[in-house]
């Protein structure tokens, strides 16, 4: 018998908000879709100073290679001069990052409007658990 392993890529939309690129995710992040969601990431932070954020309010799932790719396209922001921010209204996602001992490491905020207004070395806001 010959399985077939189907991979789908992950929903996403981008738009660019002055020098900023907005990626909003939508559906599960696991191991099926983490992947082409990781080339993706890599292409938008291969330049330098890229200017990031990642709204995973839509997601309503996310294993640890979503994780992976995340932390991934942080490391290769920071590398460069660059900057992260993700938005989430979840509790649970901010556990999960709590639980893997991220948290502290990105820059998360509870609105889209906030993340994209802010300026570097600025207050952070957090979304309640």
């Amino acid at each position: 018998m010959v399985e077939t392993l189907i991979t789908s890529a992950p929903r996403h939309t981008e738009r660019a908000v002055g020098g900023t690129t907005v990626v909003a995710l939508h559906g599960d992040i696991d191991i099926l879709t983490a992947s082409p969601l990781g080339v993706r990431l890599d292409d938008l932070t291969a330049a330098p100073h890229p200017d990031l954020v990642v709204d995973l309010r839509a997601v309503s799932f996310i294993d640890c290679a979503g994780l992976r790719v995340l932390c991934r396209a942080r490391n290769r922001t920071v590398e460069r001069h660059g900057r992260l921010r993700l938005v989430t209204g979840s509790g649970q996602f901010l556990r999960i990052l709590g639980g893997a001992g991220l948290d502290g490491v990105f820059e998360i905020y509870d609105r889209l409007s906030e993340a994209v207004a802010a300026v570097p070395g600025g207050t952070l806001t957090t979304a309640a658990g």
